[in-house]
């Protein structure tokens, strides 16, 4: 069955449901005929006793109706006295009592109907009613009767119409659905055909969404949106993938460069210690980008791991200045830490915490001067992180950019990856606060980063 074509599976799902809606609608206008011709059966046997009745009463011959009273082949009628012989009757039943002995005694009591399967004298199935009547002094029972020919008649038309109109109705209720399912699957195959050809070099083709406002019109609208993700996503690796290149290519050639140059002649300890030390640095440099690289490309995934734990800011201000003090001392800049007097608590990865402090000092002294200053606050039931320093502060132009991957707001030859801001937005992020970056009124830069308050 899940091989069959969905347009199939649909015709068949929907001609089983008409056929079981078909079977049940036959029987139940079947089953209401039979029992409003038995209601009517019955009414007539009524009207008839009242009418035979009323001519047993006056002394009338039951043979003397000629059909005005007693329909000649379909109905019958006959008088019984009380010790159950016939007393009168028409000519079809003759003398014949139809009457056994319990129901003759029931019909005393009151009017009973009975069914025969085979009557004398007609030889077909009948209905009968038998009733007490009074006839001057005596006290008989009358007993007529209908056959069921009609009734049998009418209902073996209706079943025949059921079994020649059922089937054709079914079938033209099948074609009807395949071609409707046909109809509904059609965009489908469309958009599937055009699904085939698309591939990772034609991302800007898109679906055909048809005009109707649908469920397929809806999917074909997601599917493009998603074909839409899809295509940003890969332009944003692309770049991502090329950007990385680029910057992974200088330190490596550095590092070539320095070791064919040590290599190219014999060198003096010194010479090759220094040749060494260089290359170490240039090593360095190549794990920081594999590292910034690593956690970007986890957090594209959004599986950045936490380690959440209760982390007191003012220490990890501390803790980071303490890093980078030796290197405020050698370029002689001033490096503080501000910090409120009540302790901010947050709920933080603490090495991750520090590792986006860290590159917030750090793009402070290498592309700010002056004082670099370490400042936590208490806002809106947040904690804001702030790295400041005096120099000129953002380009204008930058500042919308400055947490993409390998942007820079300097020179394009100047230090640092481009990474620093932009795996600062990562790990904000995972925390789920957010980064900022502003000049501040004073001159310089205000990088910061916002986090919820344990």
């Amino acid at each position: 069955m899940n091989r069959l074509p969905i347009r199939l599976r649909l015709t068949l799902v929907f001609a089983l449901t008409m056929a079981v809606v078909l079977l049940l609608a036959g029987w139940l206008v079947y089953a209401r005929v039979s029992t409003d011709l038995d209601n009517a059966l019955d009414e007539q046997l009524r009207s008839r006793a009242q009418d035979v009745s009323a001519l047993v009463r006056r002394d009338g011959s039951l043979k003397s109706t000629r059909g005005t009273l007693i329909e000649r082949g379909e109905t019958f009628a006959e008088l019984l006295n009380m010790s159950g012989s016939v007393v009168d009757a028409t000519n079809t039943v003759g003398q014949t009592s139809l009457l056994p002995p319990r129901e003759f005694a029931r019909a005393l009591r009151g009017p009973v109907f009975i069914d025969r399967n085979s009557v004398p004298g007609v030889d077909e199935s009948a209905r009968m009613l038998a009733l007490p009547v009074q006839r001057g002094q005596s006290r008989l029972v009358l007993v007529v009767g209908a056959t069921r020919a009609n009734r049998t008649e009418t209902l073996l038309s209706l079943r025949d119409a059921f079994l020649i109109g059922g089937p054709l109705a079914l079938i033209l209720a099948s074609l009807a659905g395949y071609g409707l399912a046909g109809a509904a699957l059609r965009p489908i195959e469309a958009m599937r055909r055009r699904a085939a050809d698309i591939s990772a070099s034609s991302l800007d083709d898109r679906l055909p969404v048809p005009a109707s406002s649908d469920e397929v019109s809806r999917l074909g609208e997601t599917l493009n949106e998603m074909l839409t993700r899809i295509s940003d996503g890969l332009a944003r690796e692309r770049r991502f993938v090329a950007d990385a290149s680029h910057e992974l290519r200088t330190p490596l050639a550095l590092l070539k460069t320095e070791l064919e140059l040590a290599l190219r002649r014999a060198r003096s300890t010194d010479e090759l210690e220094a040749a060494i030390r260089s290359a170490a640095e240039d090593t360095e440099r190549l794990s920081r980008i594999a590292d910034d690289l690593l956690l970007l490309a986890r957090a594209e995934q959004g599986r950045v791991p936490l380690r959440r734990e209760p982390v007191d800011v003012s220490d990890v201000l501390e803790t980071v200045a303490g890093r980078f003090q030796p290197r405020a001392q050698s370029e002689r800049r001033d490096l503080s830490v501000t910090t409120d007097d009540d302790p901010l608590v947050v709920s933080a990865d603490r090495v991750l915490l520090e590792q986006a402090l860290a590159n917030m000092v750090d793009n402070a002294f290498t592309h700010g001067a002056g004082r670099v200053t370490l400042m936590s606050e208490q806002r809106n039931g947040s904690a804001e992180l702030h790295v400041l320093d005096d120099g000129t502060g953002f380009p204008a132009d930058f500042l919308d950019r400055a947490f993409e991957r390998f942007s820079r707001g300097q020179k394009p030859q100047a230090d640092g990856t481009g990474l620093g801001l932009a795996i600062v937005q990562t790990i904000a992020d995972a925390h789920e606060g957010y980064a900022r970056a502003a000049n501040a009124n004073g001159g310089g830069a205000d990088v910061w980063i916002t986090l919820s308050l344990d």
